[in-house]
């Protein structure tokens, strides 16, 4: 992989997005960081962003898609979290449909005006509720038809693809100190994960409630590297 080259990070301000953005800043020579807004319910993701942004050093820009995504339990109030989603009983209530192809369409085009060829994201097929635009042959496709729509050989680097959890808890604390950040502690109290915006509580994972799927999966993750030392 090259160091003397630019990278845009897909942030959302979630753990996962959060440990990329450290990842990245560790690899290459410059870093920028890019969120969406579609009307999540957890908007607070947003603020956690750019203050975890602004301590990295690292230049946000957050780019309002609201209207352009529809039927989750993520933008909609009242659906149960916990429940199957709507569409498909196979998939969560939290799936977003075309999310992710919606961000990295935007995000490829973002960074070509920046000559930037160069994107990174958290997703991760290992470990989640199955969601079809987290997987491998998703982004790897992705990959194949925006380097052909811009003419250009753009990469997707995705370094959580095969971690669980456990092991995402794990590489914040082996990244150690980035940026003049403690990986881990920025990753354990300033981002967010709670689908509910919660952040009345910091638990030992960070904060939120365990009402909530995401919430869930973080606190098991942290409790598990927990028990092998990682963390």
């Amino acid at each position: 992989m090259p160091t003397d080259s630019a990278a845009l990070v897909l942030f959302s301000g979630g753990q996962d997005s959060t440990t990329c953005l450290f990842w990245a800043l560790q690899r290459f020579d410059q870093v920028q960081a890019l969120g969406f807004t579609y009307g999540q319910k957890h908007a607070v993701e947003v603020e956690q962003a750019r203050k975890i942004a602004d301590k990295a050093g690292v230049p946000y820009d957050c780019i309002d898609l609201t209207g352009a995504l529809e039927g989750s339990a993520l933008t909609e109030h009242g659906k149960d979290m916990n429940a199957p989603h709507a569409r498909n009983e196979d998939l969560p209530a939290s799936f977003v449909p075309g999310r992710n192809a919606l961000f990295l369409s935007t995000a490829a085009s973002y960074a070509y005006n920046r000559g930037i060829t160069q994107l990174v994201g958290g997703m991760c097929q290992t470990d989640y509720s199955g969601y079809p635009d987290c997987r491998r042959t998703f982004i790897s496709a992705m990959q194949t038809s925006l380097s052909l729509a811009m003419d250009a050989d753009l990469q997707i680097y995705t370094p959580l693809m095969d971690r669980t959890k456990a092991e995402t808890w794990k590489l914040a604390a082996d990244l150690g100190t980035v940026a003049g950040c403690d990986v881990l502690e920025t990753v354990r109290v300033m981002s967010h994960t709670d689908y509910n915006g919660d952040r009345s509580q910091l638990n030992e994972w960070g904060y939120g409630q365990l009402d909530n799927p995401a919430s869930k999966l973080r606190a098991k993750g942290y409790e598990e590297a927990k028990e092998k030392g990682w963390v």
